[in-house]
């Protein structure tokens, strides 16, 4: 089982940065490993969003498809994901917003656990390098969005 925990400081609003994470369909569209993703069983509870995505993820000759349960809370800026089905034991992820001095802490917390041995070392020998290309990922897209400033 890998836990993480990464914080960064951006100088976007939370609002900002809660939507572009929120905005799961869209992923495809910026992250590069990310082949596919369809959003379904969409429900709202006041100010609660939640849905299912079946993704497919891509890695050189390797693709993997998963499903999740995503929770978009705009009044606690959160943003949950809970692994449905697919070829983790565990996949669970929070995205938080908090204001800053300088705009946004965005702190990411993930929990995964994969069952197959191969995947799963291939996942652990380029974990770091994944993590940091995802956040890095994040913070051109906010640029994309939002301009160089808050």
């Amino acid at each position: 089982m890998t836990k993480l925990r990464l914080e960064r400081d951006l100088p976007y609003t939370p609002v900002q940065l809660w939507d572009m994470v929120g905005d799961v369909e869209r992923y495809p569209e910026f992250i590069p490993w990310i082949k596919s993703l369809r959003a379904y069983n969409r429900s709202v509870d006041q100010d609660i969003v939640r849905f299912d995505a079946d993704v497919a993820v891509g890695f050189k000759l390797l693709t993997e498809r998963f499903s999740t349960r995503v929770t978009r809370a705009a009044e606690a800026l959160l943003v949950d994901f809970d692994l449905i089905r697919g070829p983790f034991r565990k996949l669970q992820g929070r995205w938080t917003f908090t204001p800053s001095a300088t705009g946004t802490k965005v702190a990411f917390d993930m929990d995964i656990d994969i069952r197959n041995p191969i995947l799963d070392a291939v996942f652990k020998a380029n974990f770091n390098l994944a993590v940091s290309k995802l956040l890095a990922i994040f913070e051109a897209r906010a640029r994309q969005l939002y301009g160089s400033h808050k």
